[in-house]
């Protein structure tokens, strides 16, 4: 697939994957409109603190973390068309309460909330493999992110100018962010309209079971239980966090903790429950898959956009005060950040489908992605801006392409599982976001980005060893086992018997 056929809106393909795209960046764009805005909602808002803008960006992430998890599992069940009309309508509403809160718990509550709406990336992922052949899915699926991931950018270049040109006053920060959400809201109805699930009504797989997800041998499901723990585990700190703002008393955090812990035991029932069986009963040869490689792309993805969600909450506020910028050219510089999206991600897309080994595509941007944040790690008061400016741009690069090498790899490693898996690597960038916005409470800046480059060397070792090229992963097809085979057959006949 090349770049010009993007331009071919007579085919049914390309439409699904610009109209996907645009929901996708409606939600990124949704997602952080708070970050360009910081300075403007400590200037307007007196009961509010630095500290509260950090607290803020934390919860931003949080529960996007389930959501992903959650999400994945509806789309492997009720397909990604209903289930992103429905979260971007849905997600309009802890928006408009975050517009027009008046306490730090109310913007804190709703920020918690909004979170949710981060869990709309998986959705496209798994619609655009279902238009797109394994051949062709890497520069889809890096296109798709790329321009969608464009959504924070842009986010960071016009919601500074709507808020204080456009509706101006103390109030403007809200009713740029107001605005956002009706976007998206109104978007969301179109989407259901604009779209079906696939070219054709059997293009959706379901899995066997919606409940967790299918793995292929035991050694997989210990592991898979493992790696279900940091996904649940990680709202610990934001947990701890609140605490110690005086968002929760003891009391409270005990319970929440309790909460977290009894999420995790049911996950890993669940994992069992779903997976004991099948696997004492057997599973063919044709259909088992390495989960290994799931969890490297879980630790790559921690570490790419893991990082690239922690430097966007934070990088606005980290030019206006080591230049000393106004907002709205903090959050234009920053933007650059963002920016390259446009075309660094799609490029990691299409460079794994080219190249024709999709893991050494991954170890490559990894290595990168870690001597970038080395780089901005020296970074201070006393650098040209315009260097400033250069390291930010080359390390996204290699931060855009890993994301877009990862999401060129996983629809290969099992088709009727897409969903989960997606939403899985996906929650496991949301892991990495709050583990280091959690990080970035406790050190200065520059630390900050030098824990981010180590954190990507550590992913660069685990892919080394865990992650396997995938079976044709350059193929007209998707393969089909045995038990893909049985399921479409079942579903064929549930259709006829209607």
């Amino acid at each position: 697939m090349h770049a010009k056929e993007l331009l071919e809106i007579e085919r049914r393909d390309i439409r699904a994957l610009h109209y996907t795209w645009i929901a996708f960046f409606l939600t990124f764009y949704v997602w952080f409109n708070m970050a360009p805005l910081a300075t403007s909602m400590l200037e307007a808002e007196s009961y509010l603190t630095p500290d509260h803008i950090k607290l803020f960006l934390i919860a931003n992430v949080a529960l996007t973390i389930p959501g992903r998890v959650v999400v994945g599992m509806a789309l492997d069940r009720f397909g990604p068309r209903r289930v992103f009309s429905v979260l971007m309508v849905v997600m309009a509403i802890p928006t408009w309460f975050f517009a027009f809160g008046t306490s730090a718990m109310q913007l804190f509550v709703s920020r918690l909330f909004m979170s949710i709406v981060g869990a709309g990336f998986v959705v496209g992922i798994h619609m655009t493999a279902l238009w797109f052949k394994p051949k062709d899915i890497g520069f889809a699926e890096g296109f798709y992110a790329g321009w969608g991931n464009f959504g924070s950018a842009a986010a960071a270049i016009t919601i500074p100018t709507v808020a204080l040109q456009f509706f101006g006053g103390p109030d403007g920060w809200r009713w740029a962010i107001a605005l956002s959400g009706l976007l998206m809201a109104l978007y969301g109805v179109a989407y259901w309209f604009l779209i079906t699930d696939g070219p054709t009504a059997d293009t959706h797989k379901r899995s066997r079971k919606a409940g967790a997800l299918e793995v292929s041998s035991w050694r997989d499901l210990w592991l898979y239980c493992l790696f279900t723990i940091p996904l649940y585990g990680v709202l610990g700190v934001l947990v701890y966090r609140t605490q110690d703002m005086g968002f929760l008393t003891q009391t409270g955090a005990i319970i929440c903790y309790a909460v977290i812990a009894i999420v995790v035991v049911y996950q890993i029932y669940k994992a069992l429950s779903v997976n004991i069986p099948m696997l004492k009963a057997g599973i063919p040869e044709d259909d088992k898959y390495p989960f290994k490689s799931v969890a490297a792309l879980n630790v790559s993805y921690f570490a790419n956009f893991g990082a690239e969600l922690a430097v966007v909450s934070m990088l606005p506020m980290f030019f206006a005060t080591t230049w000393k910028l106004d907002p709205t050219a903090a959050g234009l510089i920053a933007s650059t950040f963002a920016f390259v999206n446009l075309w660094a991600r799609p490029l990691g897309g299409y460079i794994s489908d080219k190249i024709g080994n999709r893991r050494l595509v991954m170890l490559v941007y990894m290595f990168g992605i870690g001597i970038g944040f080395a780089l901005m790690g020296l970074l201070n008061a006393s650098w040209p801006l315009f260097i400033a400016v250069v390291f930010t741009i080359g390390c996204s690069v290699f931060v855009q392409g890993a994301e877009g090498a990862t999401f060129g790899i996983i629809p290969s490693i099992k088709r009727r599982l897409t969903g989960q898996i997606s939403g899985m690597a996906g929650a496991y960038g949301n892991v990495g976001a709050v583990f280091y916005l959690f990080v970035y409470t406790l050190v200065d800046p520059n630390m900050f980005f030098y824990i981010i480059a180590g954190g990507a060397f550590v992913a660069w070792l685990v892919c080394f060893l865990w992650l396997e090229e995938p079976d044709d992963a350059f193929g007209d097809e998707y393969k089909m086992s045995s038990v893909d085979i049985k399921l479409a057959e079942q579903d064929r006949l549930a259709e006829l018997g209607k």
